[in-house]
């Protein structure tokens, strides 16, 4: 009994690779549908974003490392500098300097802080649908801040060491990235609908559907002509 189940199991995944075999028309169809309308919307409707980075070395001029002390110091600091980037007097002077219209809320979202590991080096990078005005923002922001941080910590002003860039790439949105998950999408949705229609699908069609699923053989086949069929249908109605 259990042998005949695996073996019914084996004909229906044979089947089931039969039907997808047979609809890789439609599958393939549906991908490439769906991938040029990934394509046309992310050229049309997506705006790109451009960015730029600029870059401050945490310690002053003067300031000059001969302990492990100032090593370990150099490190906490670099977490009090972040926040302060980000601080309201920083980001609405830079705003003020820029003349932007842009709240401090949006103007906040623009920009990220890093920190490269085992490094006294702090990355703002700021994001825009215009490159100037990434590459802008990213330079006034490590030059308000550097000046901030003197002021409120009574030290010398950190170093710039790179300020923001013009990229002419876009970072995004990746082109080619939504084209092939569209397409992915749409041919695994198109083998799952095939899927379940076939699984749905008990008809009997065949002399091999009636002995699979009543478990009796066929003696014989009646073929139907369609021809004649319609004929007889009208012969009946008159």
């Amino acid at each position: 009994m259990e042998a005949n189940q695996i073996q019914e199991n084996q004909i229906d995944l044979k089947e089931l690779l039969f039907v997808l075999l047979k609809k890789a028309w439609l599958i393939l169809l549906v991908g490439v549908l769906l991938a040029a309308g990934a394509g046309l919307y992310t050229k049309k409707c997506i705006t790109p974003q451009y960015q730029s980075t600029a870059m401050m070395y945490l310690l002053g001029k003067s300031t000059s490392i001969t302990s492990i002390a100032d090593i370990q110091l150099g490190s906490q600091l670099k977490n009090d500098y972040i926040v302060m980037i980000k601080s309201r007097p920083v980001v609405n002077e830079v705003i003020e300097n820029l003349n932007m219209d842009i709240s401090y809320g949006e103007m906040v979202g623009k920009i990220s802080v890093s920190n490269p590991s085992d490094t006294r080096i702090l990355k703002v990078t700021a994001t825009d649908s215009d490159p100037y005005a990434a590459r802008d923002i990213a330079t006034e922001f490590v030059n308000v801040s550097k000046r901030k941080m003197a002021e409120i910590m009574k030290t010398d002003e950190p170093t710039v060491v790179e300020e923001g860039f013009l990229s002419e790439t876009p970072v995004s949105p990746n082109t080619m990235k939504n084209c092939m998950m569209a397409g992915l999408l749409g041919m695994f949705l198109t083998c799952a609908v095939l899927i379940v229609m076939y699984m749905m699908n008990d008809k009997i069609k065949t002399a091999e559907d009636i002995e699979k699923h009543l478990g009796i053989s066929t003696l014989a086949m009646i073929p139907m002509d369609g021809k004649n069929k319609k004929n007889s249908h009208r012969r009946y109605r008159k």
